[in-house]
């Protein structure tokens, strides 16, 4: 079953000290190409992030964006600094009896002093962290695979379709190819002797032997044969459950190699006129390659 590179997923998770959620884009690219976005506490776990992902697939370029989603934040403490408050007090009211003021001190005059309040961290529980990791990429990459799989069988049906009409046009062209070979030998031959005029010493045999050796030379069905082959093996490919963008780039590759000789080959109208249909629908199909795992 083709899988498409094109995808979006989305994991939750949550314990008793955070949530996280996770976002995957998922967009065609030669090779895997991972872009991480996580809060710089999580950086430690970047590499198990990415060895999560690589499990599971194997080309496109990711986009991964890891929030807090919410946080008790149970991993800090707050405490205020009693002895340096009171000696705030105590320079606050020298000041009020010093210069005769009658202002009260507040909580919000307290709590602005600098280092009056002290937060501590008391860092992560790494096993903690790393299991709801998991587990919210883990159902993110879930998500975006079934899309992925999903855009994968619509390319699979589309190509399918493509590779079933190149296959009825190279049937219209193989119906073609003897009348057009015997029709292109004809001519020639009716060339030559034109050519020759009045010219009576020359061996025909072996000029017939010559014409005969050039109209092969003009001969296509050995790229008719291959191109069967071809959509042979794109047909089981597509079928299969393997990894196989890159194999079909090639496969495609070999038949715009097959139809152009047969272009080059044969002149004939009707021909030329299959030629350029297959490759209508061949760069179609290419482009939808260019967007399978």
């Amino acid at each position: 079953m083709l899988m498409s590179m094109t995808g979006y997923g989305q994991g939750k998770a949550e314990n008793q000290e955070m949530g996280l959620i996770i976002d995957l884009k998922s967009v065609n690219n030669r090779y895997l190409d991972l872009n991480i976005r996580m809060p710089r506490k999580f950086n430690p776990f970047e590499d198990l992030v990415r060895e999560r992902i690589k499990a599971s697939l194997v080309r496109g370029k990711v986009d991964v964006f890891i929030n807090i989603e919410n946080s008790h934040r149970e991993d800090l403490t707050v405490t205020a600094d009693f002895p340096l408050l009171r000696r705030y007090v105590e320079a606050y009211e020298a000041i009020k009896e010093t210069f005769g003021l009658e202002d009260k001190i507040s909580l919000n005059h307290l709590v602005r002093i600098p280092e009056a309040l002290m937060v501590e961290d008391r860092g992560l529980d790494e096993e903690a962290v790393k299991s709801l990791l998991l587990e919210a990429l883990d159902r993110a990459l879930t998500q975006m695979s079934a899309m992925r799989r999903t855009e994968g069988e619509k390319l699979a049906l589309d190509i399918l379709d493509k590779t079933d009409k190149m296959n009825h046009v190279l049937q219209e062209i193989e119906l073609l190819a003897p009348f057009i070979a015997s029709r292109h030998q004809e001519k020639m031959a009716a060339r030559i002797q034109e050519l020759l005029g009045q010219v009576e010493d020359f061996d025909a045999d072996k000029l017939n032997m010559e014409i005969a050796v050039f109209a092969d030379r003009k001969d296509i069905n050995e790229e008719i044969v291959r191109l069967k082959s071809h959509f042979a093996q794109i047909d089981s490919l597509i079928k299969t459950q393997e990894v196989v963008g890159r194999k079909l780039d090639f496969l495609l590759q070999e038949v715009n190699r097959e139809v152009n000789t047969i272009g080059s080959k044969s002149p004939d109208y009707d021909i030329s006129n299959h030629v350029v249909e297959l490759k209508s629908l061949l760069e179609k199909i290419r482009e939808q390659v260019q967007n399978i795992e």
